[in-house]
């Protein structure tokens, strides 16, 4: 296959980048064509670490900028090649990765090998397996291997936000409520006792939760905490010894992990709570001088990012991130993913006029 050819229009860039599958774990060749095209750029530094390639300015700034990206996506359902379309008078590229966030992907290479100066000096980053667990993030495996190449006095994801900026994010939970009771057969069932009877009392409290908007850094994150998931029972004749309630709590990031924990914890107090998925949110830190320089350059209102994303990777170690890519976020992973290539545009124009200081 001929190398990415990054002189080219950002909307074809990402046609390439998306036409090259790299379904989670199958990243490797899509890594080595951006290996090679950005290691053919004089002013970067390239070192790559598994199928994650980090490109770096070296000028000696003040101010350095992280803006990653991630290169896998989820399985492909019939949707490459992408093509182009004209839906409702606006031309979109169809296609599998073209929201989430090979769009995002094209726009930071084309910058990252046009701008030889600009005003921050900025790390490019490009990870694999950001679609499957944690344990094998790329960006998770740099921050655990070689911090280094993730600090920053700021950051930005190129996650797709429908060209506007989304700060921050939520804190994401995962917790069992678990309840016991005594397994006995159902025709004689005053012998045991239901788990599942005795878990109303935690269904009663999530429908009687009232979920908090909280504001952090001038945005507003709304909280949540759901019911997303209930198993008990062994057959249709025995009375169940166990019933598990998997509740979902959403938090503001002005919570850390652990206050969260303590949060659900006291709701369903009395019952047995086992955390099994936990991630900290990411502040927006609008706060931040080359935060603010970026919102003005970029324009429009920042929204807060109610789902979690890898800004907080960056939260994590004390660099305020942002999501600021092209796509609506509501067509990842769908059959018919699609981003409007105006976006695209105005994506690499936002950038490029806050990285070059115009």
């Amino acid at each position: 296959m001929p190398g990415l050819d990054l002189t080219a229009d950002a909307a074809l860039l990402t046609q390439a980048i998306c036409d090259v599958e790299s379904v989670s774990g199958n990243e490797a060749r899509l890594a080595d064509l951006i290996e090679d095209a950005v290691r053919a750029v004089p002013h970067l530094v390239v070192r790559r670490y598994g199928d994650t390639v980090v490109a770096r300015t070296e000028l000696g700034r003040p101010t350095r900028v992280a803006i990653a990206g991630h290169i896998d996506t989820v399985p492909v359902a019939a949707n490459l090649p992408t093509r182009f379309e004209e839906v409702d008078g606006e031309r979109r590229l169809v296609g599998r990765g073209t929201v989430d966030m090979k769009a995002g992907v094209a726009v930071q290479l084309k910058l990252a090998a046009e701008l030889d100066a600009p005003v921050p000096d900025v790390t490019w980053i490009w990870y694999d397996h950001e679609e499957v667990s944690d344990d094998l993030n790329g960006l998770h495996r740099l921050l655990r291997e070689h911090p280094e190449e993730l600090v920053a006095d700021f950051a930005i994801l190129g996650e797709p936000t429908a060209a506007g900026i989304e700060g921050g994010c939520n804190g994401n939970l995962r917790a069992e409520i678990r309840t016991r009771g005594r397994r006995a057969h159902s025709a004689r069932s005053w012998v045991g006792e239901n788990a599942i009877h005795r878990a109303a009392p935690i269904l009663e409290r999530l429908a009687a939760y009232e979920a908090q908007s909280v504001e952090v850094d001038g945005l507003v994150y709304r909280e949540g905490l759901n019911a997303v998931t209930i198993h008990g029972g062994i057959a249709g004749n025995v009375i169940p010894d166990e019933c598990v309630v998997q509740v979902n709590h959403r938090f503001a990031p002005s919570r850390t992990a652990e206050e969260a924990v303590r949060h659900v914890e006291e709701v369903f107090a009395g019952f047995e709570v086992t955390v099994v998925d936990l991630a900290a949110g990411a502040r927006p830190g609008r706060d931040v001088p080359v935060a603010r320089a970026f919102v003005e350059a970029v324009g429009g209102e920042p929204r807060p990012k109610y789902g979690w994303t890898d800004v907080a990777r960056f939260s994590r170690i004390g660099v305020p991130a942002v999501n600021y890519g092209p796509g609506d976020p509501l067509k990842a992973h769908t059959d018919d993913e699609s981003v409007p290539v105006a976006q695209i545009h105005a994506v690499e124009a936002g950038l490029r006029a806050w990285l070059s200081g115009t």
